[in-house]
């Protein structure tokens, strides 16, 4: 019995990361990213201290924004400013920050249950 996840078509899946930079269906990125469901974008961020709203108006302005954007801090997760979630919150996402690995591996169980779900990932 198969009991592989159905990805639906079109939609970006986090394959690997690592080595500062991710592949993500089949491209490599060097860098951080934003992996939205139906495309990934270079980010450019290299720490958790420069994620701002501004660093994130990709993401907010998907129509329909996602119900979550889960945020990679790095190697290790780390607190984000009260204003950041609040901005997030008003356009309708909520964000969950884990560590990197922790949050390409829940993106990807999110887009498997086809949730709104987008990820911003730190590079490691």
């Amino acid at each position: 019995m198969d009991i592989t996840p159905l990805i639906p078509a079109g939609r970006q899946v986090i394959e690997g990361y690592g080595d500062g930079g991710f592949t993500i269906s089949g491209s490599r990125w060097n860098g951080s990213v934003l992996v939205l469901p139906g495309r990934t974008v270079a980010w450019p961020v290299a720490a958790l201290a420069e994620v701002t709203v501004a660093a994130l108006m990709v993401v907010a302005a998907e129509a329909p924004p996602p119900e979550i954007l889960v945020l990679g801090c790095g190697p290790r997760l780390g607190m984000i400013p009260r204003e950041l979630r609040a901005a997030l919150r008003a356009a309708g996402t909520v964000i969950e920050p884990m560590d990197t690995g922790a949050a390409c591996r829940t993106y990807n169980v999110l887009l498997t249950e086809d949730r709104r779900v987008a990820a911003a990932l730190i590079a490691v």
